[in-house]
């Protein structure tokens, strides 16, 4: 594995105009989730420079632009007002550490190969944290877009503080952010090919904000430190780790899962392949050192990785340009950004909000499957009103729960008893000849056979275990697993209890078609002992005529 991602020379007019492009957007869209979070505008840009450069230079897909998203930022805004809350001295410096902690998972996931595996969540589960995402990140900006600051107690003290903010609103912070609404809802499609709607309503709510109402009688994002970050030290004490490795590992997997997914959508576009786990490593750097110089966490972000393909870019120089032209904004322009109305970003940070909502599946949920419509509204509504750990977690266990059933049922069918009395054979003995049937429905040669198909882990289990009792009657049992190409442990000690117990009644017991992984799992669980490998048969015409012969000879010597 390369140390480094896909630097070239080959297309830098690409990467380049790219990289400036993916620049001019990520300034606006910095700003506001820094001035959202609680942390700050520097906050948002050392986040978008430090996570931006190290992702490019270590991560495993060229052209994706990573920064600080409106998923990391409600996610991480919760971080900042718990810790402060917990501790107002040392808050801010813990929460920097949580991100610190997010970039150590990340690498963790990677060096561990957790790549493949991240993105495997239901689709319910992720649209309904995100979509619940999405109204958080709406509610808590309606104040500043009114004017005021955002009250305390998050979501549900937005709610509650609204109707009193609304009949007090400042018309004119007002209306600079549904200025800012209006540029990015309504402005042509072709325009934004030269210049960025976010850009633009930043540009036109600041001047027209200077303009109109004067520096000093609207609320601007104020002085912003230029130069380099200090270095946020770690702290935190022992009573708190718990709460921060928690807050780390959510952080981590929901910035993972950002990533990774914007990643396969920057594969569809350029038809390339990306590498998961190196990618995890790269975000876990720049998670790493923006907590550790007070920046953002962040992840890729799929509108700036869209736009820098559109606009040519095919390498990680692109990520590499772009962090460092922000980075001449922090170093040497940051009091140009000082004037911005907050209502502005607040603007920006709701059209965020709204496009994160995930509108289709909304709508059409309900008829795609009524249970998984109901994880999805429950998961959204415990991710706005309860705790975001929490709706993830019911959210999986849930979905998981009836997946599980699911699964349990599909195995149950793959789980038949033939040759019972008084049994039709029909069609649930698929592929048997004529021989084969003859010999299953003809009662007096006492055989049955217990037919068992596909991957068998736990699913299948309960249902071998229905069947001792029938089993119990046969005198010889043949247990066809031609079509079993896995044995979960689960489902072999099924099979040992039942084979077992019908040995205990007498019974002649066979095993047909075996492969090799059914053979050894058997094997490692001793079963030959009970039944000798001589009756591992490898068809089951071949042991149903054994069966017969066997049971034949057997009623001929009792007589």
């Amino acid at each position: 594995m390369r140390i480094f991602n896909q630097i070239s020379l080959r297309n830098a007019k690409g990467d380049l105009f790219g990289g400036v492009t993916a620049a001019v957007i990520a300034l606006p869209m910095a700003l506001a989730f820094g001035v959202a979070s609680g942390a700050g505008a520097e906050a948002g840009l050392y986040g978008a420079v430090l996570v931006g450069l190290f992702a490019a230079l270590f991560g495993g897909t060229p052209t994706l632009i990573s920064e600080p998203t409106g998923p990391m930022t409600v996610v991480f805004t919760a971080v900042i007002t718990t810790m402060i809350a917990a501790n107002p001295d040392n808050g801010m410096a813990m929460a920097f550490t949580t991100v610190m902690m997010t970039g150590l998972f990340q690498i963790l996931f990677s060096v561990l190969k957790l790549g493949r595996y991240v993105t495997m969540m239901p689709y319910t589960v992720i649209s309904g944290f995100m979509s619940g995402i999405g109204f958080i990140l709406i509610i808590i900006q309606l104040p500043p877009l009114l004017g005021f600051a955002s009250p305390a107690g998050g979501v549900l003290g937005s709610l509650q503080a609204l109707p009193e903010l609304i009949a007090s609103v400042k018309p004119g912070e007002a209306a600079m952010g549904g200025l800012a609404l209006a540029i990015l809802f309504l402005m042509p499609r072709s325009w934004r090919r030269f210049v960025p709607p976010q850009l633009l309503a930043l540009v036109a709510g600041t001047l027209l904000a200077m303009l109109l109402l004067g520096s000093g009688d609207y609320r601007a994002i104020g002085e912003v430190p230029g130069g380099l970050p200090s270095v946020q030290l770690p702290t935190f004490t022992a009573e708190q780790w718990q709460t921060m490795v928690i807050d780390a590992v959510v952080l981590a997997l929901l910035g993972s899962i950002d990533a990774l997914l914007t990643s396969v959508i920057a594969d569809s576009l350029t038809r390339s392949q990306h590498d998961s786990d190196k990618e995890l490593m790269g975000q876990g750097f720049g998670n790493l050192a923006s907590g550790l110089f007070g920046g953002l966490p962040g992840a890729g972000a799929t509108m700036g990785t869209v736009v820098n393909i559109q606009t040519g870019a095919r390498t990680a120089l692109s990520g590499v340009t772009r962090a460092l032209i922000l980075g001449v904004v922090v170093f040497g322009a940051s009091a140009l950004v000082e004037p911005i109305p907050k209502a502005v970003l607040a603007g920006i940070a709701i059209k965020v909000g709204i496009d994160i909502i995930d509108w289709g599946f909304l709508r059409r949920a309900h008829r795609v499957s009524m249970r998984g419509a109901l994880i999805m509204y429950g998961v959204i509504l415990m991710t706005v009103f309860v705790d975001l750990i929490t709706a993830v977690g019911i959210g999986l266990f849930v979905a998981n729960v009836l997946t599980i059933r699911r699964l349990v049922d599909l195995q149950s069918e793959g789980v038949k008893l033939l040759g019972l009395p008084g049994h039709e054979l029909g069609a649930e003995c698929p592929g048997a000849t004529a021989e084969e049937k003859k010999i299953l429905g003809d009662p007096s040669n006492g055989v049955a056979l217990l037919c068992l198909s596909g991957p068998l882990i736990f699913g299948a289990a309960k249902a071998i275990t229905r069947q001792q009792q029938d089993i119990a009657e046969v005198r010889s049992l043949i247990l066809d697993l031609t079509d079993v190409p896995h044995l979960g442990v689960t489902t072999s000690l099924a099979i040992e209890g039942a084979v077992r117990d019908a040995v205990g009644h007498g019974c002649r017991v066979y095993f047909a078609g075996l492969q090799a992984q059914p053979r050894k799992r058997l094997l490692s669980l001793h079963i030959d002992r009970a039944i000798p490998t001589d009756n591992w048969i490898d068809s089951r015409a071949d042991a149903l005529k054994r069966a017969v012969a066997e049971r034949a000879g057997q009623v001929a010597a009792s007589a």
